[in-house]
């Protein structure tokens, strides 16, 4: 099931993303493994923004994770990890489908995100999901602003690249939003507070 986050999720998203980091270290990405995860203050930002959604198993636990944010009138993937045990079984896909259904619904044109340009489950991945390369010197201010993130946190010592897919190629349900208090399910969300890693994905 793909569902809203709730705040007893955020431990065990920090647990995903370090295990999502591992498969770099076999293509002597180190530094990229050894990422730290989002912080838990950084990851209550999402969710007091409702921007952070989690794929579950049978027994309702997190096994995969996104986090959205708004970017000059698009929907942002910040990041999107699933477990590695979890890998191969179009959860990352869901997620991304889910991600553009709600932009649709939001009226946001297009989902975008910054990945890796050679890694087999980064770009090549999203090239199969319907994203487009967007070439550096279209690029819109908040996503230069991204991409000037990317390059102080030392992430271009690999290729990187920006992508889009438009919002009218959604093709999944909203998601399901449990019910809790302070929650605000809108397209606002919270200010850029962690450069954007590797958007380690899996299908």
């Amino acid at each position: 099931m793909i569902r809203s986050a709730v705040s007893t999720d955020l431990p065990a998203l920090q647990q995903i993303e370090i295990a999502a980091g591992e498969p770099f270290r076999a293509i002597g990405m180190d530094a990229v493994a050894d990422d730290p995860p989002p912080t838990l203050g950084e990851l209550a930002e999402y969710l007091v923004a409702d921007h952070i959604w989690v794929a579950t198993d049978s027994d309702d636990t997190p096994i995969a994770y996104v986090l959205v944010e708004i970017v000059d009138g698009c929907a942002h993937v910040e990041q999107v990890s699933v477990h590695p045990d979890h890998a191969r079984r179009g959860i990352g896909a869901r997620l991304i489908d889910a991600v553009t259904t709600w932009a649709y619904l939001h009226h946001l044109d297009s989902v975008t995100l910054t990945t890796f340009a050679d890694v087999p489950w980064n770009a090549p991945y999203y090239e199969k999901l319907g994203f487009e390369r967007i070439s550096d010197t279209a690029l819109s201010p908040g996503l230069v602003r991204i991409r000037t993130e990317e390059q102080s946190a030392g992430l271009d010592d690999w290729p990187r690249v920006t992508m889009s897919r438009p919002s009218a190629d959604c093709q999944a349900p909203a998601f399901q939003t449990p019910v809790r208090e302070n929650s605000s399910s809108t397209a606002d969300g919270p200010a850029r507070s962690i450069p954007s890693a590797a958007t380690q994905s899996s299908s």
